[in-house]
């Protein structure tokens, strides 16, 4: 043991990385992965079974304690993102550097990537054994597993509209639940939370285009079936759709951070700086009456 000791350690010292964005961008891959890999491993149960292994339902709560696990996994380092939106509107309110989100997009995109990939791997007998192996649209489509597609009665206006909604929808309440002046969630469960979050939004809005509301689960994905077998048509299927759910969610963070800070943050972080305020107001009278009353003091004596 003693040498097995002496082995890791030096192996935690060589591979250790000091800088902390790294860290932080590293920690987020590897979450967002976890969120894939689960999320997408149901939908290719639902799909390549036909229904006989799993249920919408089902997906959605695999994508919801998928969410929850990679929070986990990732949370005490980098926060738990798991999205460019979330970090988007972290850097909105100034509670991140904007230098964390490119770095944050980036890696959250090639995490995406590997845990479509990993699906990819695990099922690929079955995709080869199901009859549209390598379709992008249709009935039997397979390229859904993997990233998002607009439903037959869904126009790119409404599309647009349904991710805006869902990513303002996810913000607002993601915010409310990191929001510390506004009825705390108990410290470790800010995770499961949010995994109940992702599922509530995919019970409600699941209907239309399998709500992405997150630029690097939908574009990792779906630049890993571009490479693996399905071509471009994953960029121009549903008239250029990829860019829906690759924009809409930065407009929808904005729209949800707006609306949150308008209705509830401004006024409970008002209500704390009036107490502060009011407290530095009492100390700083009772500091003047302790002066004056000194000095009454030292003139009487003297």
């Amino acid at each position: 043991m003693g040498r097995q000791k002496i082995l890791l350690d030096k192996l935690a010292r060589f591979f250790q990385i000091r800088n902390l964005l790294l860290r932080q961008a590293l920690a987020e891959c590897l979450g967002t992965l976890i969120l894939v890999m689960f999320g997408c491993g149901a939908v290719a149960q639902l799909v390549l079974s036909e229904g006989t292994h799993a249920l919408f339902l089902t997906v959605n709560f695999a994508f919801g304690f998928a969410a929850t696990l990679g929070i986990l996994v990732c949370g005490q380092v980098s926060g738990g993102h798991l999205n460019p939106a979330v970090t988007f509107s972290l850097c909105l309110l100034g509670r991140d550097r904007w230098r964390k989100f490119p770095m944050f997009f980036l890696f959250q995109t090639i995490g995406a990537f590997f845990g479509a990939a990993v699906i990819f791997a695990l099922y690929y007998d079955a995709l080869w054994d199901h009859p549209a192996s390598f379709n992008v649209t249709g009935p039997s489509a397979t390229a859904g597993i993997f990233a998002t597609y607009p439903a037959k009665h869904l126009t790119v206006l409404n599309g647009l509209f349904d991710q805006i909604i869902g990513t303002a929808a996810l913000i607002v309440c993601i915010l409310a639940i990191v929001d510390p002046y506004n009825n705390p969630i108990p410290q470790g469960l800010e995770a499961f939370t949010v995994g109940f979050v992702v599922l509530v939004i995919g019970l409600s809005m699941g209907l239309n285009s399998g709500y992405a509301v997150n630029p690097a689960r939908d574009f990792g994905p779906r630049l890993f079936t571009a490479l693996a077998g399905w071509g471009s048509e994953v960029f121009t299927a549903g008239q250029g759709w990829f860019l829906v759910p690759l924009c809409a969610p930065f407009i929808g963070a904005t729209i949800g951070t707006i609306v949150y800070q308008l209705m509830v943050g401004f006024h409970v972080e008002g209500e704390v700086r009036d107490r502060k305020e009011n407290i530095e107001d009492e100390n700083l009278r009772l500091s003047d009456v302790n002066t004056n009353s000194k000095s009454n003091s030292n003139g009487k004596d003297s």
